[in-house]
């Protein structure tokens, strides 16, 4: 927590000390977990939609998506375990990795023709419109 003072310029110890236990700086959850995010593209064509989700270190059977009520879900989880024993010591490391993300699906998205692909760590779905319903777009007054 900084205060306002004076000083000489250089920090104090106290300060130095509350810089490095707080939670933006080196112990910050981020730093430990491993539930980054990956990024995203999505891009709106006239056939449909095109989903680009990044996601290196995964194989395609760890991914699963689903469809229900109007939302897309995209989930991976992969494990990974090495162990060494040798006659004076075991040596046990392990890995985890997931995440989840959702998107809300417009209307006009046809779910029974999602299609989806990975590779070179690139997870590609292609979401097909129905070229006969058009998405209702209605302004809303305000009152």
């Amino acid at each position: 927590m900084s205060t306002l003072a004076k000083t000489n310029g250089f920090p104090s110890l106290k300060s130095m000390m509350e810089d490095f236990w707080n939670t933006d700086g080196f112990f910050s959850p981020a730093v430990f977990n491993r539930e980054v995010l990956p990024a995203v593209n999505i891009k709106d064509t006239k056939k449909g939609f095109e989903l680009e989700v990044a996601a290196p270190g995964f194989q395609k059977e760890d991914f699963k998506i689903t469809t229900e009520n109007g939302v897309l879900t995209i989930s991976a989880e992969t494990k990974n375990e090495q162990k060494e024993e040798t006659d004076n010591y075991t040596r046990r490391e392990f890995t985890r990795s997931s995440f989840t993300r959702t998107f809300s699906l417009p209307d006009n998205i046809l779910a029974d023709n999602i299609k989806a692909s990975y590779k070179d760590g690139l997870l590609s779905v292609e979401m097909e419109k129905d070229q006969k319903a058009a998405v209702s777009r209605k302004q809303i007054a305000i009152a």
